[in-house]
């Protein structure tokens, strides 16, 4: 399967050798837009990484304080550990791998492939993506742009600056926000 890039470069070499068949390239409207910038600039979207930001910061203090509750166990143990029976020193040794277990499922659930952090991004960040997108389109269809790209995406490697589109894209999402108000 092809990359991302890989297919932007192809593309973009169809679109330079159909630009250049004459009539057909001058008839032809391109723009792009910087989706960096949109995500930075567009409330609901600096909203939404807030927030996003807020419970991921709260779920890495409580698996640092469950790293923390690991270490001072360790550092028991091996402070008491010639005080200590066989079999307290095995319990120990089991309450300490038994945390270590915790802690590496506590990952998974919140950082994992299926973590929790991914489907808050997803359920935070996808309605402030289909509104971009919309907005996307809305300034494609209105101005009769044939294509629209994204800079940072790296499909292209040159683009005048008359050619960015991001501000009309953030300045309709702004018509549309100010709407639902």
């Amino acid at each position: 399967m092809l990359n991302r890039r890989v297919l932007g470069v192809i593309v973009l070499s169809g679109l330079v050798g159909i630009w250049g068949l004459g009539e057909v390239g001058a008839q032809m409207k391109m723009g792009y837009i910087n989706s960096q910038e949109i995500l930075s600039k567009h409330k609901e979207a600096v909203d939404a990484q807030k927030k996003l930001e807020t419970e991921n910061e709260k779920w890495g203090r409580e698996l640092q304080q469950m790293q923390e509750e690991f270490q001072t166990l360790q550092e028991q143990l091996d402070q008491q550990s010639l005080l200590l029976s066989q079999e307290k020193k095995t319990e120990k040794a089991q309450e300490l791998q038994n945390l270590a277990i915790r802690i590496q499922q506590y990952q998974n659930e919140k950082w994992g492939e299926q973590g929790e952090f991914f489907k808050r991004r997803e359920e935070l960040l996808q309605p402030v993506f289909d509104k971009i997108n919309e907005a996307i389109q809305k300034v494609g269809n209105d101005e009769g742009y044939d294509f629209i790209f994204d800079s940072v995406a790296g499909n292209i490697l040159f683009a005048q600056d008359k050619y960015d589109l991001t501000q009309k894209v953030l300045d309709e999402l702004e018509k549309v926000t100010a709407g639902n108000e």
